[in-house]
């Protein structure tokens, strides 16, 4: 059984409520119905009179629980984001536009009131729309210093990683972390791989060097991280700075990281900026032909999770399968 196809079995033992809030865009119609069919969460879709004509045209999402915003329900909705945001300028036109015309933000207020347990959205909006409402409403976990985001790799014919799955982190939210906020990340993708994944995590902090084979701020930002992750996580086996290649390939461990225990081995990559891990995960998706899942996020306190504008509707059908599973948590 594959990783998703796993996740899906989790997710049934204990189903969820999972928002769809982009009914306009065809391949998240095709995956609710294919969801739907599978049974391992249920689906909420939002939308109004043609909106949701059309996307019944499209797919059987009979099975779907729809909310049409010309419901009484959308007048709470805005009154309570008024309260929320109201120390913020929020004001009920405001909040009414947002409301009706940024389903998103519609979504995200039915999570914040219980309507739902999760969301996944991102298809045809940017990561930016996606998960401004998400931080404005339903805001970080008690505790949690910082959100950040990570693909599920699962790249065929692999030996490297655990079996060819891995987590690349940060690839859609901090654009360029400090030590701090990097060791952060790097404890927080370590926690989401051993719960998804269900296995040890082995987390690399990247660099273009490996144990001071480069001397450059960029490094060194790296090294100062893993100091503080070590000391923070002392439950998990993290190491760096290492580059690429000694961080996954034994070989290579063997000559560049004899001495280290996650050099070879290594299943969690921490990229040391956004651009590096955006690009990372790009490369292996298309040249590799991996599958790709997220921006998936952690730190928020319920999980609402992104898409690649390129996507597909089974990389939405895995994102929400996450989803799911990060709900029951």
């Amino acid at each position: 059984m594959n990783l998703i196809d796993n996740l899906k079995k989790r997710a049934s033992l204990n189903k969820k409520r999972i928002i769809l809030p982009e009914i306009m865009d065809e391949r998240v119609i095709k995956a609710a119905e294919l969801i739907l069919q599978e049974n391992f969460c249920d689906i909420i879709l939002i939308g109004n009179d043609e909106e949701i004509a059309k996307a019944k045209e499209i797919a059987d999402i009979s099975k779907a629980e729809i909310f049409n915003i010309n419901n009484p329900l959308t007048e709470e909705l805005i009154n309570q984001l008024v309260t929320i945001r109201k120390d913020k300028g929020m004001t009920y036109d405001k909040a009414k536009e947002l409301i009706l015309n940024d389903y998103m933000y519609y979504a995200c207020m039915l999570v914040k009131l219980g309507y739902a347990d999760g969301v996944v959205s991102g298809a045809c909006h940017s990561t930016a729309n996606t998960l401004r409402p998400a931080l404005q409403i339903i805001k970080t976990k008690e505790n949690c210093d910082l959100a950040s985001a990570f693909f599920l790799m699962e790249v065929p014919n692999c030996e490297y990683g655990e079996n060819g799955t891995f987590i690349f982190a940060d690839s859609g939210l901090v654009q360029n972390p400090n030590s701090n906020e990097l060791a952060y990340i790097a404890g927080s993708s370590a926690d989401s791989f051993k719960f998804l994944v269900e296995k040890e995590p082995k987390v690399a902090l990247l660099s273009h060097s490996t144990f001071g084979s480069s001397n450059h701020q960029d490094v060194e930002k790296v090294v100062e991280a893993v100091k503080i992750a070590k000391e923070r996580y002392p439950q998990y086996k993290i190491d760096g700075e290492l580059q690429l290649d000694a961080a996954i390939v034994p070989e290579v461990a063997k000559r560049k990281a004899p001495t280290s225990e996650v050099a070879g081995t290594a299943n969690v990559l921490i990229f040391p900026d956004l651009d590096a891990g955006n690009i990372g995960y790009k490369l292996v998706e298309r040249l590799a032909k991996a599958k790709a899942y997220g921006p998936i996020c952690q730190g928020i306190a319920k999980p609402i999770n992104d898409l690649s504008r390129g996507c597909s509707t089974e990389d939405i059908i895995g994102v929400v399968a996450i989803t799911a599973v990060q709900a029951q948590n």
